[in-house]
């Protein structure tokens, strides 16, 4: 399912492996590594998902967007069939997303309206080093609601920057980090 060309594709046997075993993991990638589509799609098969929804957290509508395509795009599905998005005033989902991309804003409401979020097996923080109110906040609800209602709700925060050592000591959970990908750079001048 992952195409060998991400840096992440030999990670993801112990990503799978942690989150089977502890239910709270930090992942440090660079840009580019794959973490954002690889990590949802092969998390899909996991036994303890049972059937449940991964909720993917990005922190713009655009990114929204472009990740629920291209994960579409790599099931060869349209967005809103296994991929759905929901963003501000827009979203494409049906009864069979199992995966949905949302904005920070939807997390916290999603919250409020459903303490328990339901029929969600994890909750995937996408470029938490991006700190926003809604982020922080939905990152402290689904915590909460991890620790107090839901224990087997996997959270998983993934960062390209972050000081992981740190955030993983707060979370008590393991730190994963993938490697990226040099490219050659060839300068020319005239």
């Amino acid at each position: 399912m992952v195409p060998p060309e991400f840096p992440i594709a030999a990670l993801l046997p112990q990503i799978l492996s942690t989150l089977a075993a502890r239910p709270r993991l930090v992942l440090e990638a660079p840009p580019g590594a794959g973490k954002t589509t690889q990590v949802p799609l092969a998390l899909l098969q996991a036994p303890w998902l049972a059937g449940q929804r991964i909720l993917l957290l990005e922190p713009r509508r655009l990114a929204a967007r472009a990740a629920a395509e291209f994960m579409a795009q790599q099931l060869g599905e349209t967005v809103g069939q296994t991929v759905g998005y929901r963003v501000r005033f827009e979203q494409r989902i049906s009864a069979a997303t199992r995966i949905e991309v949302l904005t920070e804003g939807i997390l916290t409401r999603m919250l409020v309206d459903d303490p328990e979020l339901a029929g969600v097996g994890a909750i995937l923080f996408d470029e938490f080093h991006e700190r926003h109110l809604h982020g922080d906040l939905g990152a402290a609800l689904a915590l909460e609601v991890h620790r107090q209602l839901r224990p087997e709700l996997r959270l998983l925060l993934m960062s390209a920057t972050l000081d992981g050592v740190r955030l993983a000591a707060w979370l008590d959970a393991p730190r994963l980090s993938s490697a990226g990908r040099a490219y050659p750079v060839r300068i020319a001048h005239p």
